[in-house]
This record gives C-alpha cells, sequence and structure tokens, in this order.
C-alpha cells in the first residue's frame, strides 16, 4: 500500500510540474491572424490596426523555429494563391506593425533557414 502512495504521490508532482504541452501552429492560424492584412497587401493605403493585432498575436505565437518555419511556408502559400499581393508592402508589413522578424517576408526566403 505504501508503495502505491507513493506512485501516486510521484505522478502528482510530474503533472504539477510538467509543463503545460504547446500546440504547433497552423496555416489557419496563420490566415486567421492575417486576414485583416489582405486588403492592403493588395491595395495599399491606410495599415488597419486590425492587422498589426494580428502580426502581433502572429509573432508572439511563432516562439519555436519550427513554429517560425510553418509560418513562413504559410505565409509563402498564402501570397502565392492570393492574388494581387504587393511584394513591397508584405516585406515591409512587420517593420509598419512594431515587430522584429530575423528574416525577409518574400516568396524567394528560404524557410528552412529561418530560426
Amino acid at each position: 500500500m505504501a508503495g502505491l502512495k507513493l506512485v501516486c504521490a510521484l505522478a502528482l508532482c510530474l503533472l504539477v510540474v510538467s509543463p503545460i504541452a504547446t500546440t504547433a501552429i497552423t496555416c489557419g492560424d496563420v490566415s486567421t491572424k492575417m486576414a485583416a492584412c489582405v486588403r492592403y497587401l493588395q491595395n495599399g493605403g491606410a495599415l488597419p490596426g486590425p492587422c498589426c493585432n494580428g502580426v502581433r498575436a502572429l509573432n508572439g505565437m511563432a516562439r519555436t523555429t519550427p513554429d517560425r518555419q510553418t509560418a513562413c511556408r504559410c505565409l509563402q502559400n498564402a501570397a502565392k494563391t492570393i492574388p494581387n499581393i504587393k511584394p513591397n508592402l508584405a516585406e515591409t508589413l512587420p517593420g509598419k506593425c512594431g515587430v522584429n522578424i530575423p528574416y525577409k517576408i518574400s516568396t524567394s526566403t528560404n524557410c528552412n533557414s529561418v530560426r
């Protein structure tokens, strides 16, 4: 009986001290966060506040290298499927929203090299 209590106590300790599992970022996450930016990226003009909110939220979600690489690939795929995206607007968007990312936003970026 004492052995069972010890096992239960250890299991409880593991549950308490183990980090909370995080889910990997998905292209759905990227699309949702960036949806408010599409018109701006197509037409320019005033930068919508919700767009920058999405950029900052996406940056906050992409904390690991695999998440940043996934976000990069998702953005590249979206740029290929959404018509009339202006590359210069996409490239400067993070900076205009006060976000510093360590790679260029471009369809030519090698997402495997994103860290």
